[in-house]
């Protein structure tokens, strides 16, 4: 019964108008949506929302909204968030400043609520910032103190930070309205905050492949949507095209269901 999603990341490289195209002509009933300030326009905003509906893919997260240096996306993001009917949007935060990592995420999240009641802001918690673990973005979500915020565990991540599915027993099953899984080995790699990042965005194993306890965390988190995040470096070189990968993708996914 679950919603599942192909993440932005898996296709990094493609137009998300591809993308769509591309995950509908595989099979996929969702897929995520990545927003490149510099590129995106108001007619390629209006061609991804024509696909979707077209196709009745559906626009599972747009990301990400970054606090850092360079121009703040905020505004133009949720924007288009609300245009194409995505149900989250994706923050996290490379400075260590509390305060305004908590001011600038309730503020995205009134953004938000102000454009689309319906819209979550997902705190996503990556060890390679500063803001890197569960508790943290708990922390985060509960300083913001807004309706439309929750938490966004990645599987890869909350190995990397230390903890384990099991930490996500007793708290509020409303925190997560959806996650996002890879697989890896169960070790964390252990060349610091650089290894992690390359991890991350080139060697994450398809569900099956590593001993990530994927079941475990799924378990915890029941009957709520899964993005596919698996950023994989050999997976873009095998597979240069889009809908191979995607159908690749797919037919990784369901296997291991």
């Amino acid at each position: 019964n679950r919603l599942l999603s192909l993440a932005a990341g898996v296709m990094i490289e493609f137009a998300p108008v591809d993308v769509v195209s591309a995950a509908a002509a595989a099979g996929w009933p969702a897929c995520g949506i990545w927003f490149d300030p510099e590129q995106w326009s108001d007619a390629g905003e209006r061609e991804i929302k024509r696909r979707l509906d077209d196709t009745g893919v559906v626009p599972l997260d747009i990301e990400p909204i970054i606090v850092g240096p360079g121009v703040d996306p905020t505004d133009r993001l949720v924007d288009a968030a609300a245009a194409l009917g995505a149900r989250f949007i994706l923050f996290t935060s490379r400075v260590d400043d509390w305060a305004l990592t908590v001011e600038r995420y309730g503020r995205a999240c009134d953004r938000a609520a102000a454009a689309d009641t319906s819209i979550t802001v997902v705190y996503e918690f990556l060890p390679i910032f500063p803001i890197g673990t569960l508790g943290e973005a708990q922390r985060i979500v509960a300083e913001a103190a807004r309706p439309n915020s929750a938490i966004l565990v990645d599987n890869l991540h909350l190995r990397s930070s230390g903890a384990a599915p099991s930490d996500l027993r007793g708290l509020d099953p409303a925190l997560f309205p959806y996650i996002q899984i890879a697989d890896a080995p169960l070790a964390v790699p252990a060349g610091g905050k650089a290894e992690l990042l390359d991890e991350a965005i080139n060697g994450r194993l398809w569900p099956g492949d590593g001993q990530l306890p994927i079941d475990e965390l799924m378990a915890m988190v029941p009957d709520v949507p899964i993005s596919y995040e698996v950023r994989s470096k050999a997976t873009r070189e095998a597979y240069p095209d889009a809908l191979e990968r995607a159908a690749y993708a797919w037919s990784r996914v369901r296997r291991y269901a």
